[in-house]
């Protein structure tokens, strides 16, 4: 029982330090967020007293955040919710169905992943230029769309590879078609998976930089983190005012975590289907 005590007290411990590690950093540009560059500069660590809030006015109106923050929601949401369908339709078809060509489609989806994005940068650049896609975010969502795609195929077809045959040999016999047994079977059973890639889908794309800054020119299309890359830029010398144009970006992320974290938990550690 000592031991036992022993155990759970060094892996709360544990915990607590790890939580205090990752925690901080976020507690600490929360609270600049709320201070001026003076009082920053006067007490780094301190307490906002008073909380300046009228500060997320200012970036969200006069810096045009809320300009950013729209395009940010408007390509990450759409390029989500599309990765998400046809990516679930696609892992049901290479785990449920055989067909020739099936392990090599599987092959050249898990080949893509391996290679870094960075390498099709400039071809994506000139295809977009050629369909007069740049500078669009319908380009930009097609873009985010064509990378996220084979991880998430690649994750979910292991997950609905472990649903057990029965199910949808009952779902035939009670008259269910294909689309019907995909709509009505494989999306409520893979919910936990389904839910774990759309989180991490929603935080890739919500941070992506590199194609955003690239493919976009227009400042009435940038989306959020490039437009913290400017605001940096303007804000030069304004700790406080950077810190909440940092706050504005990465409370979204915040929320969809703490609303969807359960099924991220259930969608990782799920072993097998029941």
């Amino acid at each position: 029982m000592v031991s036992r005590a022993l155990g759970r007290g060094g892996l709360m411990a544990i915990l607590v330090a790890y939580t205090a590690f990752a925690g901080f950093p976020f507690l600490w540009v929360g609270t600049m967020s709320l201070r001026t560059t003076t009082e920053i500069a006067y007490n780094h660590y301190g307490w906002p007293s008073p909380a300046h809030w009228a500060k997320f006015r200012a970036a969200w109106i006069d810096s045009a955040f809320n300009t950013y923050f729209t395009n940010s929601a408007t390509v990450v949401i759409g390029s989500v919710a599309v990765i998400t369908l046809v990516g679930a339709a696609a892992a049901h078809c290479l785990a449920r169905y055989r067909f020739r060509g099936n392990r090599l489609v599987y092959f050249i989806l898990f080949s893509s992943i391996i290679l870094p994005p960075q390498i099709v940068l400039i071809a994506v650049y000139q295809t977009l230029v050629e369909y007069n896609l740049y500078d669009t975010l319908w380009g930009l969502g097609l873009v985010y769309v064509s990378l996220q795609l084979p991880l998430t195929i690649y994750l979910l077809e292991g997950f609905f590879a472990r649903i057990p045959q029965d199910l949808f040999d009952a779902a035939k016999v009670d008259g269910y078609g294909d689309f019907e047994i995909f709509f009505r079977l494989v999306l409520p059973v893979g919910m936990p998976a389904i839910a774990t890639t759309v989180i991490l889908n929603f935080i890739l794309l919500w941070n992506e930089f590199l194609f955003a800054v690239v493919l976009i020119s227009d400042d009435e299309l940038r989306t959020l983190p490039v437009g913290i890359q400017r605001f940096m830029g303007d804000h030069f010398q304004d700790i406080g005012m950077i810190a909440t144009g940092v706050m504005i970006s990465v409370l979204p992320v915040i929320v969809v975590y703490a609303f969807f974290s359960e099924k991220l938990i259930q969608g990782m550690t799920a072993g097998a289907v029941k």
